[in-house]
Parts: C-alpha cells; sequence; structure tokens
C-alpha cells in the first residue's frame, strides 16, 4: 500500500519561504511522476509541480521562479521549496504520485498572511 506523508505547512509572511516535504512508502514503480497540488474551498485542484523518476521537472505558471521541486531517491522523499510567497498561494498542498495508478496525500496547510 502506497502511503504519502507530508510535512512542512504552516503560516508565513508574503515573501517568505516553506519547504513542504513528501516522504512515500510502499512505491511500486519504478516509472512514475511525483507532484505537488494545492486546492482552496470551492476551486479544482490544480497542479503545482511534478517531477518524474527520469527527472524531469514542471510548474504551473504562477509558480515559476518561485518554487522549486526536488527528489531524495535514497529517502523516497519528494520536496517543494517555495520561495517569496504571496498570499495568492494560501491553499492545502497534497503530495500525489502517480503510477498509472494515482494516490495522494492527506494535504498540509500553507497560509501566507501578514
Amino acid at each position: 500500500q502506497v502511503q504519502l506523508v507530508e510535512l512542512g505547512g504552516g503560516l508565513v509572511q508574503p515573501g517568505g519561504s516553506l519547504r513542504l516535504s513528501c516522504a512515500a512508502s510502499g512505491i511500486i514503480g519504478s516509472v512514475y511522476t511525483m507532484g505537488w497540488y494545492r486546492q482552496t474551498p470551492g476551486k479544482q485542484r490544480e497542479l503545482v509541480a511534478a517531477i518524474t523518476s527520469g527527472g524531469n521537472t514542471a510548474y504551473a505558471d504562477s509558480v515559476k521562479g518561485r518554487f522549486t521541486i526536488s527528489r531524495d531517491n535514497a529517502k523516497n522523499t519528494v520536496y517543494l521549496q517555495m520561495n517569496s510567497l504571496k498570499p495568492e498561494d494560501t491553499a492545502v498542498y497534497y503530495c500525489n504520485y502517480n503510477v498509472g495508478l494515482n494516490y495522494w496525500g492527506k494535504g498540509t496547510l500553507v497560509t501566507v498572511s501578514s
């Protein structure tokens, strides 16, 4: 059973930084994509950033240049470094693991507010 555990959410002032981590267990494939999505009330969940098992990355336009996704294969962990945070980045952030099937973490709340 794949399990994803997110850590690192919290309250930060505009312009600040946070790093999210997602530790995966029960990995079932060598070809996969892991990513971060976010969701606010009344809106659809949207892709923030993703990284493939081959190391390719993709970002939403709204976070390009501010967020960086990376991974530690030895730890089966994916990170999202978020810099220059804006109030509109406030959301619940979910870790996703896709290997044909989609697996989700429980989410971690990021609040950007002064």
